[in-house]
C-alpha cells in the first residue's frame, strides 16, 4: 500500500516588487524610500490564502522589509509560520566581499529574533546567488548561527544556478544543511519545478506534474517558493526597462494566485523547519 503522502515546503520569499533583482539597474537602492510599498497589503492576502487552506509556510523576510513594518514579522509569527532571513538588503551573495556578506546575514538574523523573539533558523540568498565561486558563504552562515540555507538552484539560469550542485537535502558544513529548491530531472537535465516565473509561465498541468514527479519517482519533499508581488497585478509598471524583464516580471499575474489556491489544494505543504530539520537526513543517498 502506498504509504502518505509527502509533505512539501512551501516558502516565500518576502520582497516588494522595486527589490527584484532584475530591475536593480532601473531602480537604485537609494531610491527605495520613494517608491510606493505593496508588500504589506500582498503579504496579508497571503496569511489569509494560507489560513483558508490551513496552511503553514516559512516567509524569507527581508531585513529592509522587516524593520519599516515590523507588524508584519508579528502577524507571520502569529499565525504559526516559520520566519526566516532573506538577508538585510537584497544584495545578491555574489556582489559581496565575504565580509560583507557575513555582516548582511548577521545583521538580518538579529534584526528578526528581536523582532519576533523567535530563533531565526534558516536563510535564502537573493537571486539563489550562491554558488561555485562563492561557497565560502556557507561559512558564513554557520558562523552567524543559522541551520540550513536554501541558497542553491541546480539549474542552468542566466542570472543564477549551479546545475550540478545536488538536487535535494544535503549537508554542507557541520550542522548546516542545504535545501536546494526543487528541480525535475528530465533528458539528463534539471528542470525547474519550484515556483517563480516558471510557475506564471507554464500552464499549471505541467507546473503539478513537475511537483508530482519529484514526489513519486524521487520520493522527496518539494521546495516551492514565489513573492508577495507576483499575486500583484495592479503593481506599478517600471518604465525603460527592456522587453525580456519585461516579459519575466510581468507574466500572468492576474493568474498567479488562482494557481496558488489550486497548488495549495492539491499537494500537502509545511513549514521549511518542520518537513527537512524534524527528520534525520544524515543518511539519506543525495540523488542528482
Amino acid at each position: 500500500m502506498p504509504g502518505p503522502p509527502i509533505t512539501n515546503a512551501l516558502t516565500i520569499d518576502v520582497e516588494d516588487y522595486f527589490q527584484v533583482s532584475a530591475l536593480a539597474p532601473y531602480i537604485p537602492r537609494d531610491q527605495w524610500h520613494l517608491r510606493e510599498c505593496r508588500v504589506e497589503r500582498n503579504v496579508e492576502r497571503i496569511l489569509l490564502m494560507l489560513e483558508e487552506q490551513q496552511t503553514r509556510a516559512t516567509f524569507f523576510t527581508l531585513g529592509w522589509i522587516a524593520e519599516r513594518y515590523p507588524h508584519l514579522v508579528r502577524c507571520i509569527v502569529d499565525a504559526g509560520h516559520e520566519l526566516a532571513s532573506h538577508g538585510y538588503g537584497h544584495q545578491r551573495a555574489s556582489e559581496l566581499s565575504e565580509a560583507d556578506f557575513s555582516a548582511d546575514v548577521g545583521r538580518a538574523k538579529k534584526l528578526l529574533e528581536d523582532l519576533s523573539g523567535q530563533q531565526v533558523r534558516g536563510y535564502r540568498a537573493p537571486s539563489f546567488s550562491i554558488g561555485e565561486a562563492n561557497l565560502w558563504a556557507f561559512d558564513c552562515l554557520q558562523e552567524a548561527g543559522y541551520c540550513y540555507s536554501s541558497s542553491i538552484y541546480p539549474i542552468r539560469h542566466d542570472h543564477y544556478g549551479m546545475p550540478g550542485a545536488p538536487r535535494f537535502a544535503h549537508r554542507v558544513r557541520c550542522g548546516l544543511l542545504e535545501l536546494p529548491v526543487t528541480t525535475a530531472r528530465l533528458f539528463d537535465r534539471n528542470w525547474p519545478a519550484s515556483g517563480g516565473g516558471y510557475f506564471r509561465l507554464l500552464p499549471y498541468a505541467l507546473s503539478r506534474w513537475l511537483l508530482q514527479k519529484v514526489n513519486q519517482l524521487d520520493g522527496q519533499p518539494a521546495i516551492f517558493y514565489f513573492h508577495p508581488w507576483e499575486i500583484d497585478a495592479a503593481q506599478p509598471r517600471i518604465a525603460g526597462i527592456s522587453a525580456k524583464t519585461r516579459f519575466r516580471h510581468y507574466v500572468n499575474l492576474r493568474y498567479t494566485e488562482g494557481r496558488l489556491k489550486r497548488l495549495l489544494a492539491d499537494f500537502n505543504w509545511g513549514r521549511m523547519d518542520e518537513v527537512f530539520l524534524g527528520a534525520d537526513i544524515s543518511a539519506a543517498v543525495v540523488r542528482r
